[in-house]
C-alpha cells in the first residue's frame, strides 16, 4: 500500500457515516408497519409483562416441610378380631406423620399363626409336586410361603399335590374383601401443616394463618372460602379427587394432595396464598389382580408356654402423597432491560419485513428499490451518481 493509500485510510478514520432514510408514501405498507408495531407492543406489554411477568427475577428452588396428623376413631366387631376400637395408633402408617402416609380402611386377618409344617397352597407353580423328589429340602418356594421339607403331600388318590413347607401356619387367608372394615374412616380428618421458604428472596410462610382464636382449628374445615384452615375430611379429599370413598376404601388406592405456592412478592405477603388440588395417582381403571393398595404386617404374642404366635394382617387403605411446589417472582432491573431490548429488536424485525414487502412484493417494487438503493461509481475525478453527477 502506497503513501496515498495509507493517507486515505488514516483520513477515513475521521469520517462520519449516517443512514439515509426513504419515506415511502404507500398506505398499504404504512398500515402493515403500524399493525406490526402495535402487535409487537401489545405482545410486549400484555403477554411478556402483564401475563408472564418477565420483569421479575424468579425463584423456583422452593424449600418445604410437611407435617401431617390424622384424627378419628372407629368401632368394629368381627369374628377374627372381636370388638375393637381403632384409633390413630392402629390405622396410620407411619405414626409420626410425614408428607406420605397411609390410612388403613380394610383388613383381612389370619389369626394365631405359628411356625410349623403345612401344605403349600395350590396354584403356586413352584409348590406343586407328584413325588418327594420334586420338593428338594431346604429350597424356598418361589412366590410361596415357606421352605420345602422334602415331602410331597397328596390328598386321596390324586397323582399331584403340593410340597410340605416350614412356614407360619395356617397360611394366609386368601379371600378378597367384600366391604370396607373401617367405613367410619370417611369422617376422619387430616391436619396438613406446610412451611415453605424461597431462599433467593428470604421469604417464608405457612399454610396456617396467624389466628388469635385458638379454638378455630378445632372446628374449622378446609373449603374454597377457608383456605387457611388446613384440616381436611378424608371423604371430601377423595371426592375432590373424583372418587367415591367407600369404593376406594375396599381395596385401597393412592391420592395426591398438591399444594401450589405461586407468589408475586411485589405485592403484600398476604397475597401469597396456597392453592390446593387433588387427584388419584394410581390407575383405578386397571384390570390387574394387584389393583388398589395394600401391604402386610403382623402383631406378635407368646402363649403361656412361651411359644411365639402372631396375627397376620393384610391391610388395604389409602396412601396420601402431599406434593408441594411453586415459584416466587420479584422485580429486577436485569430481566426488565433484557425483555425491553428484545421488544425493540422485534420492532426492527417488523421494519425489515416491511422493507421486503416494499422492494420485492408490491407492484411498484422497482421504483421503490431504485429510491432505496443508489449505485455510486468513482470514475477519474468525477463521482458518478445514478440520476445525476457532481464534481469530485
Amino acid at each position: 500500500m502506497g503513501q496515498a493509500g495509507w493517507k486515505g485510510l488514516f483520513q477515513s478514520l475521521f469520517d462520519y457515516k449516517t443512514e439515509k432514510y426513504v419515506v415511502a408514501k404507500n398506505k398499504k405498507v404504512g398500515l402493515l408497519y403500524r399493525l406490526l408495531q402495535l402487535s409487537i407492543l401489545l405482545y410486549l406489554v400484555v403477554w411478556v409483562f402483564l401475563v408472564k411477568k418477565s420483569y421479575q427475577d424468579i425463584d423456583t428452588s422452593l424449600q418445604s416441610a410437611v407435617v401431617t396428623k390424622v384424627k378419628g376413631v372407629a368401632y368394629t366387631n368381627t369374628t377374627a378380631l372381636g370388638e375393637r376400637l381403632w384409633d390413630v395408633a392402629d390405622y396410620v402408617v407411619p405414626s409420626q406423620g410425614e408428607n406420605v402416609f397411609f390410612v388403613v380402611t380394610n383388613l383381612i386377618v389370619t389369626p394365631n399363626q405359628r411356625q410349623g409344617t403345612c401344605a403349600e397352597r395350590e396354584g403356586i407353580p413352584d409348590g406343586m409336586c407328584s413325588q418327594d423328589s420334586d420338593c428338594r429340602a431346604g429350597e424356598s418356594v418361589i412366590a410361596g410361603h415357606g421352605v420345602k421339607t422334602g415331602h410331597c403331600l397328596r390328598v386321596g388318590n390324586l397323582t399331584r399335590g403340593t410340597c410340605e413347607i416350614f412356614a407360619w401356619c395356617p397360611l394366609e387367608t386368601q379371600s378378597r374383601p367384600t366391604e370396607p372394615l373401617l367405613k367410619e374412616a370417611e369422617n376422619f380428618t387430616i391436619f396438613i401443616k406446610n412451611f415453605i421458604r424461597f431462599p433467593k428472596f428470604n421469604f417464608s410462610k405457612a399454610n396456617v394463618g396467624q389466628m388469635d382464636n385458638r379454638d378455630f382449628l378445632k372446628s374449622c374445615r378446609f373449603s374454597s372460602k377457608n383456605r387457611y384452615c388446613p384440616i381436611f375430611r378424608l371423604g371430601s379429599v377423595v371426592r375432590w379427587a373424583g372418587n367415591d370413598f367407600q369404593d376406594m376404601a375396599l381395596e385401597g388406592g393412592v391420592i395426591g394432595i398438591h399444594i401450589e405456592w405461586n407468589c408475586d412478592l411485589d405485592k403484600d405477603a398476604s397475597e401469597c396464598n396456597p392453592h390446593y388440588y387433588f387427584n388419584r395417582l394410581d390407575n383405578k381403571h386397571t384390570t390387574s389382580v394387584s389393583s388398589g393398595y395394600n401391604f402386610r404386617f403382623a402383631r406378635y404374642y407368646r402363649d403361656p408356654d412361651g411359644v411365639e404366635f402372631r396375627n397376620l394382617m393384610k391391610a388395604y387403605g389409602i396412601r396420601f402423597d402431599v406434593i408441594v411446589n411453586g415459584k416466587a417472582g420479584k422485580f429486577s432491573i436485569i430481566p426488565t432491560v433484557i425483555n425491553v431490548g428484545s421488544g425493540l429488536a422485534l420492532m426492527g424485525a417488523g421494519a425489515f419485513f416491511c422493507d421486503l414487502v416494499l422492494i420485492y412484493i408490491i407492484k411498484k417494487r422497482e421504483f421503490y428499490r431504485d429510491k432505496k438503493y443508489e449505485e455510486v461509481r468513482l470514475v477519474g475525478l468525477t463521482l458518478m451518481v445514478q440520476g445525476g453527477w457532481s464534481p469530485a
